[in-house]
């Protein structure tokens, strides 16, 4: 079929498309009064064009994953929260959905994250500080009290025990009578990344895999509409990776997840739909946006070359973006405002189905009440008032942004080449492979910085002598690590101890022989096991793991 009838195909089926894709009703005509049309596309196409662009909603998506993209339905907008207890954060959260945030997506803090009680001495002075601290059905319960399951997607940031966080929240739909296969949300739950990048591991590699994949099994099964994985770049870049290597790094990973899940006897077309992406949206603002159009086609050329998927829905990278953490400033802050909407606004035309906007003060401190909701309007001002949810991939056909997406494109190809022969994703983390390749490249990026080839405004450009910082800084005081422990305490001494020990015994029991370990970890939050005592039980099974010093 010659380029020109391949063209007039692909455009019926996108017309056709928009069919199943209902406007918003809104105006969608420019400031002037001009009627704008959903998509711009060349009347005469080259074979580029139709091989590698083609139409929103159509392979290889490189102009979006929906025929109409935002004018059927805007982006999720999230902030990233939680602090203190699990009733400060639950008060955020309704302040937030109060404000107009159309999803949740908790904050953990940093005991949390590595597997401990707040009453385990490693977690003295971290309770609450970076996140809100969770460690039993009871914290989860309060966490979303009043918040309805059924109607608010709730993504968590959350890797090493993700199975057991998962599994609260799991509990916490069954005891509130909520279908399962009704429940939306996003798990990060990506364990490749942390070896790679953010390195907040709990269990050595190959077993991570192995819990990884009961938890995929299990939710393709039971929770149709949840995104087990999403698997993360925004952490590999934060820690100084390029745009390549983010996207590249990033995909790989993707790719390992779904041979371990192919090897577990899971059919590609039945869990790749659910796997989702969290790409970080730096300042670069044109790389930016042909880093998400390149995403899109890499995913899926490889799903369906390489694996061999049918489905539409596993060919179509879906992704929440965040604005870049690494390119804020604690000097003259208010600035953090104006780069995050940049950022935010390149993360809409590069397509992203959810976004979250830093706040001015997060250099300094968790966001404030006000920060948040800045940061918040932020997105609402891009969605309602500047106009460029108007139309599909608006800068499609850009010389410069096609460019610059093949080039993306080509990068990450030949990274792939390269970790292949390395000896794959498991093999390249053990050896260091990336852990070297983004020291370099964070060291090449702070050189131009330091020799004032790279201005950050502010910083070594446009800075003040004696700067008064002089905005409200959200400050979490001992008493909050006081009121955890005495809350955990309280928990352990009022509970079934032969329930504990029983639902104990059947997780070790099935990290033992290979049984899933979903279920026993969801029995155990229901006798109120807590995160630290379940950690402990599978790293009796699994062991530890110490990186290897990388130069």
């Amino acid at each position: 079929m010659n380029k020109r009838k391949e063209f007039i195909k692909q455009e019926k089926k996108w017309k056709e498309d928009l069919n199943n894709f209902p406007e918003r009703d809104y105006n969608f005509n420019s400031l002037s009064g001009k009627k704008l049309d959903e998509l711009y596309y060349p009347d005469n196409p080259d074979d580029k064009y139709v091989n590698k662009l083609g139409f929103p909603g159509q392979y290889p998506y490189t102009r979006g994953v929906h025929a109409n993209m935002y004018r059927g339905k805007l982006w999720t907008m999230r902030q990233f929260s939680g602090y203190g207890s699990p009733e400060e954060s639950n008060k955020r959260y309704h302040y937030l959905l109060n404000q107009g945030q159309t999803g949740l997506s908790i904050a953990y803090d940093m005991p949390t994250l590595m597997g401990y009680d707040p009453d385990h001495p490693i977690s003295i002075g971290e309770v609450g500080k970076c996140g809100v601290s969770v460690a039993s059905l009871n914290d989860m319960e309060i966490l979303l009290k009043d918040v309805d399951l059924t109607k608010v997607s709730i993504s968590q940031t959350i890797n090493g025990p993700a199975i057991i966080l998962l599994a609260f929240y799991i509990a916490l739909a069954e005891k509130q009578g909520v279908a399962l296969d009704t429940l939306r949300g996003t798990l990060q739950n990506d364990i490749l990344k942390e070896f790679t990048a953010q390195k907040e591991w709990i269990f050595p590699p190959l077993p991570s895999m192995r819990i990884i994949t009961d938890m995929l099994s299990f939710c393709t099964e039971k929770m149709p509409k949840y995104n087990t994985i999403s698997i993360s770049g925004y952490h590999i870049r934060e820690a100084g990776a390029t745009a390549a290597q983010e996207l590249a790094f990033t995909l790989v990973d993707g790719f390992t997840y779904i041979e371990y899940a192919l090897k577990a006897g899971l059919k590609i077309d039945d869990f790749a739909p659910r796997l989702s992406f969290f790409f970080n949206s730096h300042l670069d603002f044109f790389e930016e946006i042909a880093k998400f159009r390149a995403a899109r086609r890499i995913w899926a050329k490889h799903l369906k070359e390489n694996y061999g998927a049918k489905k539409e829905s596993s060919l179509k990278l879906r992704f929440h973006a965040q604005t870049a953490g690494c390119s804020l400033t604690a000097q003259q802050p208010e600035n953090n405002i104006s780069r995050t909407a940049f950022q935010a606004i390149a993360a809409v035309l590069g397509g992203a189905q959810s976004l979250h906007t830093n706040s001015m003060d997060e250099t300094l401190a968790l966001p404030s009440e006000k920060a948040a909701e800045i940061a918040l309007r932020t997105q609402q001002l891009i969605a309602y008032e500047t106009g460029v949810a108007n139309v599909s991939d608006p800068l499609g056909g850009s010389w410069f942004l096609e460019s610059l997406t093949d080039q993306l494109e080509s990068d990450a190809e030949k990274y792939f080449e390269d970790i292949e022969k390395n000896g794959g994703v498991i093999q390249a983390i053990e050896d260091g492979y990336f852990q070297r390749e983004i020291a370099r490249s964070a060291e090449d990026y702070q050189k131009l910085i330091d020799e004032k080839k790279l201005y950050i405004v502010g910083v070594n450009k446009f800075n003040k002598e004696d700067e008064n910082i002089d905005i409200p800084i959200l400050e979490i005081g001992p008493e909050v690590e006081k009121e955890r422990i005495n809350s955990i305490n309280k928990l352990k001494a009022n509970r079934d101890q032969t329930l504990v020990q029983q639902s104990l015994n059947a997780i070790q029991e099935c990290c033992k022989n290979k049984k899933n370990i979903m279920p026993a970890i969801i029995n155990a939050a229901k006798s109120n096991v807590t995160l630290g005592e379940i950690v402990t039980v599978m790293k009796v099974e699994f062991g530890e793991w110490q990186e290897a010093a990388s130069f």
